[in-house]
């Protein structure tokens, strides 16, 4: 059997959802990483469970999230985006 090839998996990671995850809100864009250093992974695991502001400054990056905030979006509307992220990049972020 083969060894499990992280580049392999990381293109097709790639190929599959792009090198960036979308998403609007009121017709303006942004742009959440399909990957990310393990350093952030630290970062977000310190961040309280209910920190949603925190986590979407630490995803977005400073400037994106400046804009995000410009925007009067619920819980459940981050929730969501959150969720869809997750379920589209495979990417797990402490929920449930």
């Amino acid at each position: 059997m083969a060894p499990f090839n992280v580049n392999a998996a990381r293109a097709q990671r790639l190929e599959a959802v792009g090198k960036n995850w979308e998403f609007e809100v009121d017709g303006d864009v942004f742009r959440l990483p399909t990957e990310f250093p393990r350093g952030i992974a630290k970062q977000i695991a310190a961040l309280d469970d209910n920190d949603i502001d925190g986590l979407l400054a630490l995803l977005l990056g400073a400037e994106q999230f400046e804009r995000f905030c410009k925007y009067d979006t619920s819980v459940q509307d981050v929730s969501a985006i959150l969720e869809a992220y997750g379920n589209d990049t495979g990417m797990s972020l402490g929920e449930g």
